[in-house]
């Protein structure tokens, strides 16, 4: 049994991390495996991307069984799986939706902040769990959290570390929508599919404009804006949207 699983659906690629026994928590194989399915991810037929868990857990990050015991392959174990798995989330050029189906905890959590949209179960629940181990944030979570929350109030609940129930996340920003349980693959099925409608390179170079946003004074941010813009005019998706709104009628995009 593969340990990520990923399932077609026209232009959209759902990625299932599939280890409920443990509540889809990584090991070596895991790694490996969701590595090779945002790189398929990539290719320009996919137009959105959805990333869930199996059974009742969305993923709590490493399994304890496979951490590493010296200091040295904690940060070797980072800097080999878990950050270029974040830096494949956040560079994918479409859009990523988080469907959490149950507990995300420590890089667990990481992982679903990395994506664009996030949505929950109503049985979804939320937790940091690194300080309540000794360890600090890690795989971008001191960059996305604080981007969601503000770098006080993050600071805050990392280091309270309490369980926020899906209500309280919703509330707080960190996901969309919540629904129910047995509504969550559905709605994050519909999302997608219509995310993967609309114009993918605009949405690609959207994506890129709100990473930089934070660490950009105002003239740089203008000026990329230009740039992006001249890209996104280039593409055939902006003549079927003009051509679209002149005659009156829906676009077609085809993500070109």
């Amino acid at each position: 049994m593969s340990e990520v699983e990923v399932s077609v659906a026209g232009a959209v690629h759902t990625i299932t991390l599939n280890r409920p026994q443990v509540l889809n928590a990584f090991d070596q194989a895991m790694h490996e495996q969701l590595a090779e399915a945002l790189r398929a991810a990539a290719e320009p037929d996919v137009r959105a991307v959805v990333i869930t868990g199996a059974g009742r857990g969305f993923c709590v990050g490493q399994d304890v069984s496979a951490f590493p015991r010296e200091a040295e392959a904690v940060a070797g174990l980072l800097r080999d799986h878990y950050n270029p798995a974040i830096r494949a989330i956040r560079t994918l050029e479409k859009p990523v939706v988080a469907a959490v189906n149950g507990p995300a905890a420590g890089a667990g959590l990481a992982l679903a902040l990395a994506c664009d949209i996030r949505l929950a179960s109503s049985s979804a629940s939320f937790v940091p769990a690194f300080l309540g181990i000794g360890l600090v944030p890690d795989s971008g979570l001191s960059s996305t959290l604080a981007a969601l929350l503000g770098p006080a109030a993050a600071f805050e609940w990392v280091v309270d570390g309490h369980k926020m129930n899906a209500a309280e996340a919703q509330a707080r920003g960190l996901v969309s929508r919540v629904v129910d349980d047995d509504a969550l693959a559905g709605a994050a099925a519909d999302l997608a599919a219509s995310l993967a409608a609309k114009p993918t390179r605009a949405i690609a170079l959207t994506k890129r404009l709100f990473a930089a946003a934070p660490g950009a004074g105002l003239d740089d941010q203008l000026e990329l804006e230009a740039g992006l813009q001249a890209e996104a005019a280039a593409s055939d998706d902006f003549g079927e949207g003009v051509a679209a709104f002149l005659e009156k009628r829906r676009p077609e995009f085809r993500g070109r």
